[in-house]
């Protein structure tokens, strides 16, 4: 993709705007200009370039992430497309009763785990939509002693007498 000079880009969420415009609207981060653009994209290119891609057996490999099936197999396509070289495997064990399914591991190259990891929390945020939420509130504590409490769900401020947040229904009985 070529990027215009005169225009501003998010490096996350890869939205174009105004030169004027400082910080992208959606990730509340610093845009950058076209040309910064241009080789943010390249430097990640070449990072991708330079992985070796499949595994061999005289790879460091480490465990990454344990889960089903379906969940390695999406992280799987990412990383492909990313150019980690990986394996699921299954982990010996189990409950050896045939009532639970087997636990299952991600295994990545050493030097490519924190780009492994990045991809990871990063397709977290995304099936969860953690980041289209205010979580400002979620260390908040109920006490029932005090006079007024803030919901930690909401941050809706109501008096301890009820113990339902008026605003949102929270229930802390």
């Amino acid at each position: 993709m070529r990027y215009d000079a005169e225009l501003k880009y998010c490096p996350t969420c890869r939205d174009e705007y105004r030169a004027e415009v400082e910080s992208c609207a959606t990730c509340k981060i610093t845009l950058l200009t076209g040309r910064e653009m241009a080789d943010f994209v390249g430097q990640i290119q070449a990072a991708r370039a330079k992985r070796r891609g499949d595994l061999t057996a005289d790879d460091d490999i480490v465990t990454i992430h344990k889960g089903a099936l379906a969940d390695l197999q999406r992280l799987a396509e990412l990383f492909a497309a990313e150019n980690i070289g990986m394996a699921i495997v299954s982990d010996a064990g189990g409950c050896n009763k045939g009532c639970c399914g087997s636990s299952l591991s991600l295994q990545v190259r050493r030097e490519d785990a924190q780009a492994a990891y990045e991809l990871i929390q990063q397709d977290f945020q995304q099936i969860t939509c953690l980041a289209d939420h205010d979580t400002s509130h979620c260390h908040g504590v109920f006490d029932q002693d005090a006079g007024v409490a803030s919901c930690p769900a909401c941050g809706f401020e109501f008096e301890t007498s009820t113990t339902t947040c008026p605003d949102c229904g929270l229930c802390f009985a």
